[in-house]
Parts: C-alpha cells; structure tokens; sequence
C-alpha cells in the first residue's frame, strides 16, 4: 500500500521544481504510479519526433514518484542509474510514464518504467532507474 496520494506527489513535484513544467501524477496503484508528461513544441526535435532528454526526464521523474509514494516524502533520494532503450518514434503529443517499483531495499531502490504515447498502447521506451536512498530513509 502506498504511503502518498497523487496529490502529495505532484505537490512535492511542484515545490521541487517551481517555475518549471513539471509532469502530473495521474495515479497511484499500489507499488505503481502513472506519470503524464505535457508535450510541446519545445519537447520536439527534427524528424517529428519527441527529445530523447524529454523522454529521460520523465523516466527518472516517474521512478522518484514511484519511490516516494512508498517511502513518503525522502527528496534526497537521487538516482544512481539509468538505463534506458528507444523502442520506437513516439507521436509528439503527451508522453506517459507507467512505474513500478522493482526493489525497495535499505539503500537501493530499482524502478522499471515503460513510456508511451497518450492513447497509445505500444512502448515507446523502456527504463530501468536505480535510485540511492539517504540513510535516514530507512
């Protein structure tokens, strides 16, 4: 069962990153939460096609929700790895980050995450992000 709500998460996304266009947190399911990230013109690059750094973003911004809907609010969690495949073009429109939490151990958490576009089914990117947790998170 998760420690916090939606909108504990996206509060904590917004006092994290003020001034920024921060993703939304659209669900929370147990050890998985949904994470929408708004697309724009800026998230585009030449060929039609959304920004890898766009795609990374959400990917490490989704596994740190996931981590914290768990744990509760440890923002000194940070990542130590990501790992991440282009599967294929995605549309330019909102991109969706569904992650689930892989591992939670004392130091280490391991996060998988599949992108995709909105109204899409088919994976766009898959990820694997390793997160390093403060000693107090245990």
């Amino acid at each position: 069962m998760s420690t916090l709500s939606v909108e504990e998460l996206q509060a904590i996304l917004e006092a994290a990153f003020p001034g920024n266009d921060v993703p939304h947190v659209e669900q929370v399911l147990g050890d998985t939460v949904l994470v929408r990230q708004p697309v724009t013109d800026r998230h585009g690059r030449p060929g039609g096609t959304l920004s890898g750094p766009t795609m990374m973003m959400l990917a490490d911004t989704s596994a740190w929700m996931a981590i914290l809907a768990q744990v509760g609010p440890v923002l000194l969690a940070v990542t130590t790895s990501l790992h991440i495949d282009f599967l294929r073009k995605p549309d330019v429109t909102d991109l969706m980050a569904r992650a689930t939490l892989l591992k939670l151990g004392r130091k280490l958490a391991v996060v998988d995450v599949s992108l995709f576009s909105l109204g899409h089914e088919e994976l766009v990117a898959k990820a694997q992000v390793t997160y390093s947790l403060p000693s107090s998170a245990s």
